[in-house]
């Protein structure tokens, strides 16, 4: 369950930066915001991973 954590509090520390990007326009916050999806996009796909293994050893 901590990889589900992990997800969480990837994404709400997002959350200002999502924020200042779409409200403000700082260019800047849309860079990090690229960069905290490429991030979750990895994590996502390890985890992917490792249900897949769980499943098939079990």
């Amino acid at each position: 369950m901590s990889r589900f954590e992990e997800i969480k509090n990837l994404v709400m520390g997002l959350e200002a930066d999502f924020e200042k990007f779409y409200s403000k326009g700082n260019q800047a916050a849309g860079t990090r915001v690229r960069k905290g999806m490429q991030d979750l996009k990895t994590l996502a796909q390890e985890i992917r991973k490792e249900v897949q293994e769980k499943k098939n050893a079990g």
